[in-house]
């Protein structure tokens, strides 16, 4: 394949690079590669929706990321999980489809981020889904992405857990990711007919069929090939051999917030230091590749639970056989769902527009990768800030594509973000004490009853912090010093390369990842393609009546439209 050309290369098959390969080849003049250096995404762990935890814990499929010794977590190294095969992080995933709050992707434009404010991102969310119940104003009806609800809340702590957050004065959301984020309520998830719905299945597979695409797995891009500066190819390995691909218009690099910033500081394109430290010959010297990492982190606070209703009795291998017997056979059961199929949003106080802590409930009591499970019944919740404000990085080490870069989120170095946690443990023990839980609330198993003051906290999340697996922000877009891309996702100072993928995001949405990655997606192909951006929403934003004087609305309040 030496010397082969294309159009596009496309440089990672993941949330945003399958999202391209679609888009790109509906123009059937033009040629894309696909270079991903994982494989085959057709195994029944990375299928069936409940499995989740498996794929992002085994090494076929998973980069299997460690950070560095995080000063401000005891020094302990933390699991940075990211997908090492078609479709990505995608595949891996926890499934969960939440888009943010509409004013972090206006924070977005505040930013730099020029035309990248809610009313022109709801557009792509819209065309890139289909959801289980229709659309409207807020939600696709007929998008590759297929989401919905699983198995809709069948499980009754479900529903006590969204009537205990009404009773402790915050409001319901009929749908989060619509006209109201804040408040309780069912969330969503990437599945269809009880299958996950990957990037890899939603956009990739369709996208095979057409023969001006072509994608080649166990491909190890090594190096951006620069001419002056301007971007003409790229350099990978595969069985055992290193070929070299030009292309004629522009390579997209969609590796990931931590990949992407890797692939170019090992081609050149860096901070000038880090790179020489690393003893690579500086090609561009540009201060913010791989700054400004920034990650979503959790905590667990679990509680036994009176009744036997929890998912804690299906961990045996019995159950787990049926289970996936069942969803086998009809792709129904329990094996359809990731079982996050509730949640909330809430603002930590007063003065806040918007929320600022997220609620993932579970009927069960394990940790997030399936291990320890309670060896009873309980449930949980998994709760953290979601607009963190420490600051970290990802750093190459030498030119070689198989040696991982350092990775440092310095997770907790901001007061503001501890003060966080110790809100979300308090907020929490509240919201579960309320009289809807009381016949499931037994002993709370995690932190524990005798963890009360901030001391306390703190180090229970010190000791217990785990990523939530969002990465992003470490080539940020914008016009300032330290921003990689511009609006366009194209790199400053140089032709022919664009970055398409969250580590572009400027700040964490206040949610989880691949929904607006996805979206993104979905706009920077537009942009790449010249096409006329789709015409920007007027729909409006659920804002909550009196946010600038209290914490919580009080229910019941009218809403007001902003």
């Amino acid at each position: 394949m030496s010397d082969t050309t294309y159009d596009y290369i496309i440089v990672g098959a993941g949330s945003a690079g399958c999202v391209l390969a679609n888009r790109l080849t509906e123009d059937p003049s033009v040629s894309v590669l696909v270079l991903e250096f994982g494989g085959s995404d057709k195994s029944v762990i990375i299928q069936m929706p409940s499995a989740f935890s498996m794929p992002m814990n085994t090494k076929k499929y998973n980069w299997h990321y460690e950070t560095a010794a995080e000063p401000h977590l005891n020094g302990r190294k933390l699991h940075c999980p990211r997908g090492k095969v078609l479709g990505g992080s995608s595949s891996i995933n926890g499934l969960v489809y939440i888009r943010g709050h509409a004013h972090d992707f206006d924070e977005w434009e505040s930013l730099g981020a020029k035309n990248w404010g809610y009313k022109h991102c709801l557009p792509y969310f819209k065309k890139a889904e289909s959801f289980k119940f229709g659309g409207d104003d807020y939600r696709g009806s007929d998008g590759p992405l297929s989401t919905n609800n699983g198995n809709n809340m069948k499980n009754p702590l479900y529903g006590a857990w969204v009537e205990a957050g009404a009773q402790a004065g915050y409001i319901k959301t009929d749908d989060c990711n619509g006209y109201m984020q804040e408040g309780f309520g069912a969330m969503h998830m990437t599945v269809k007919n009880g299958v996950r719905w990957s990037t890899a299945n939603a956009y990739l597979r369709p996208a095979m069929q057409r023969s001006n695409l072509t994608v080649v797995t166990h491909a190890m891009t090594r190096q951006l090939i620069l001419e002056g500066k301007r971007v003409v190819g790229v350099t990978y390995d595969r069985d055992g051999q290193t070929h070299t691909v030009r292309c004629r218009r522009e390579v997209l690099v969609s590796s990931g917030p931590i990949g992407s910033p890797h692939l170019l500081q090992r081609s050149g394109i860096g901070p000038a230091e880090v790179l020489k430290k690393a003893g690579i010959e500086v090609k561009h010297d540009l201060p913010g590749v791989g700054e400004n990492l920034q990650d979503h982190a959790e905590i667990y606070i679990q509680y036994g639970c009176k009744q036997p209703v929890t998912l804690n009795s299906k961990m045996g291998l019995w159950s787990k056989f049926l289970i996936g017997l069942r969803w086998l056979l009809f792709k129904d059961g329990l094996g359809a769902s990731n079982h996050f199929e509730a949640g909330g949003f809430i603002r930590s106080d007063k003065g806040l527009r918007w929320p600022d802590i997220q609620f993932h409930f579970l009927p069960a009591a394990m940790r997030y990768d399936g291990n320890k499970p309670f060896k009873g019944h309980g449930f949980m919740v998994l709760t953290g800030p979601n607009k963190p404000k420490s600051r970290g990085y990802v750093r190459v080490k030498s030119a070689d594509p198989y040696e991982h870069p350092e990775i440092q989120f310095n997770y907790l170095q901001s007061e503001e973000d501890r003060e966080g946690f110790r809100r979300c443990v308090r907020l929490t023990r509240e919201i579960i004490g309320q009289p809807a839980m009381d016949p499931y609330r037994e002993v709370e198993l995690a932190p524990g009853p005798d963890v009360t003051t901030d001391a306390q906290i703190d180090k229970f999340v010190r000791d217990n912090l785990e990523s939530t697996m969002h990465p992003c922000g470490s080539c940020k877009m914008g016009e300032d010093e330290m921003a990689v891309v511009d609006s366009e996702l194209r790199v400053h100072g140089l032709s022919g390369l664009r970055v398409i993928d969250s580590s572009v995001f400027p700040t964490e949405p206040n949610g989880n990842l691949n929904a607006p990655t996805i979206m993104l997606a979905e706009r920077a192909a537009d942009l790449v393609r010249g096409k006329t951006p789709l015409m920007a929403s007027t729909a409006p934003v659920g804002l909550v009546e009196g946010w600038e004087a209290q914490q919580r609305p009080n229910a019941p309040l009218r809403q007001v439209r902003v």
